[in-house]
């Protein structure tokens, strides 16, 4: 059996970030405009664990970090040299021999090293959100390292102030958990400690003002994940943060924490970066925290792909998934046009006026088809499982909880509890926007502008009337039915479809 090369491949593109905790390797390459993760690497180098008290990198440490480079090597021999970039972050800003550790990596990769200032690192890591994030709002980005934190406040693509800070959660174990032990006394030496260094930029940022926090670095994932296995959606808060930090004293030492969701590999540092994140909460007055889909290397990635600040991220997000998954655009766009005139007439009466609302409508219809190249029968599941495990960059996480949703419920029975569970909207808006995106995709049936029908809705509290002509409703008779059979299923959430 042979497969034919329906044309050939776009080049590869390469991110090596020599983090102080872990080296990353990222391999990506541009695919229906969108970017496609073609490989990711992950190693636990620690290598701030090897300064000593002198800043030396111990000889141990630098091992650990040539092995894991002799490995990424491998994977750079047919990647073009000018669509690699290799950067190495804080410990290798602070340790005294540097220097040699560069030249023998370098050495190793067959490529250059170049360690990045602090605050280059800032911004790489806010264009990494910012490449990967709606940019409509004006947003704080924090970053915790093995060896430094990061700080950076911006709208779009326009930076205002970025720093780095030498507090990191590796560097931070080693100055307030070195006994192991999970009490009050080394939390709360942490924290303060942190706290004191934050003090000299407080002002400076309380001042520039923000609306929304985002973070994606180690310590953030980690409590994403205990939030997700608690089916909650990775939105970060205060609450959260105190809790995770009395569970950890109960485990009493590092070696013995057991919290669900809470990685192996994460366990040694979770103490130290909680506390780097309670200190960054208070200081700044933090209400909550969303997690980015995108940091450091996407920020250098997405830097060396062609036009990728042109297209408003979530249109480029779903023009690549509708190519993808070969998604019939001409009858997306109906079904969102018809979605829409639905929404727009009742969103006041219902409680959904919101841009953002309209917006998470539009893209659940768009994409309201993906699970159709699996299959007929099951597509709403396979469309809801695609978007749940896809990349949206563009999308936080509660906002794809409520796309997957959409997409899910869009025909046949509709789970009312998991609608209920959805962050970003309450239980009534969720089953509304149900509501309207059935009705559009039922409308449109026949895929086809010429034949849609003109009709009046109306609705109430927990009823929708739509009125058509006689004459449609005869001519229509599969359609009428479809609308009556699904008057049942919205019986179900306490809702009466009434056609006239």
């Amino acid at each position: 059996m042979t497969m034919s090369n329906q044309s050939s491949a776009s080049p590869l593109y390469a991110v090596i970030d020599l983090g102080s905790n872990s080296f990353h390797m990222l391999i990506a390459r541009l695919i229906a405009n969108g970017v496609q993760t073609v490989d990711k690497v992950k190693r636990k180098v620690r290598l701030a664990s090897g300064l000593n008290e002198n800043n030396e990198l111990s000889e141990e440490a630098m091992a650990r970090g040539l092995e894991c480079l002799s490995f990424f090597a491998e994977r750079l021999q047919d990647i073009e040299a000018e669509n690699i970039r290799i950067v190495a972050t804080a410990t290798l800003r602070i340790a005294t021999n540097a220097e040699e550790f560069i030249r023998r990596a370098e050495l190793v990769l067959g490529k250059k090293v170049i360690v990045l200032t602090g605050e280059q690192e800032a911004q790489a890591i806010y264009l990494g959100v910012a490449h990967t994030s709606e940019g409509n709002v004006r947003r704080m980005v924090l970053d915790i390292g093995g060896a430094s934190t990061e700080i950076a406040i911006g709208g779009e693509f326009d930076l205002d102030k970025a720093i780095s800070l030498d507090i990191g959660c590796v560097t931070y174990k080693q100055k307030f958990f070195s006994d192991n032990l999970l009490n009050e006394s080394n939390f709360e030496h942490a924290i303060n400690q942190a706290k004191s260094v934050l003090a000299k930029e407080k002002a400076a940022f309380l001042n520039l003002g923000w609306q929304m926090t985002l973070g994606g670095s180690g310590t953030m994932q980690a409590i994403a994940e205990v939030l997700m296995t608690r089916n909650l959606p990775a939105v970060i808060t205060a609450d959260i943060l105190y809790e995770l930090k009395g569970l950890l004293i109960e485990c009493g030492d590092i070696d013995t924490i057991e919290i669900e969701g809470l990685l192996t590999e994460r366990k040694p540092v979770i103490a130290s970066g909680l506390s780097i994140l309670i200190a960054l909460f208070e200081s700044f007055n933090i209400s909550f925290m969303q997690l980015s889909s995108g940091a450091l290397r996407e920020g250098l990635l997405y830097e060396m792909l062609p036009d990728m600040r042109q297209m408003n991220i979530r249109n480029r997000t779903i023009n690549s998934l509708c190519e993808r998954f070969h998604i019939d655009l001409e009858h997306a766009n109906r079904v969102q046009k018809q979605a829409l005139s639905l929404y727009q007439n009742h969103a006041s009466q219902w409680q959904l006026d919101n841009s953002n609302i309209a917006q998470l409508l539009s893209a659940s219809c768009a994409l309201h088809e993906a699970g159709l190249l699996l299959s007929y029968k099951y597509q709403a599941q396979h469309g809801a499982y695609i978007l749940k495990h896809a990349d949206l960059p563009g999308f936080d996480q509660t906002e794809r909880q409520l796309i997957v949703s959409l997409v899910q419920f869009q025909k046949a029975d509709i789970d009312a509890d998991s609608l209920a569970n959805l962050a970003i909207v309450n239980n009534q808006q969720s089953i509304r926007l149900v509501i309207i995106m059935r009705l559009a995709i039922i409308l449109c049936r026949r895929r086809r502008d010429d034949v849609l029908p003109e009709y009046q809705s109306e609705i109430s509290a927990n009823s929708i009337t739509l009125s058509f002509s006689q004459e449609w409703l005869t001519h229509h008779p599969l359609l009428a039915d479809e609308l009556m059979q699904e008057n049942k299923h919205l019986a179900a959430l306490g809702y009466q479809l009434i056609i006239n």
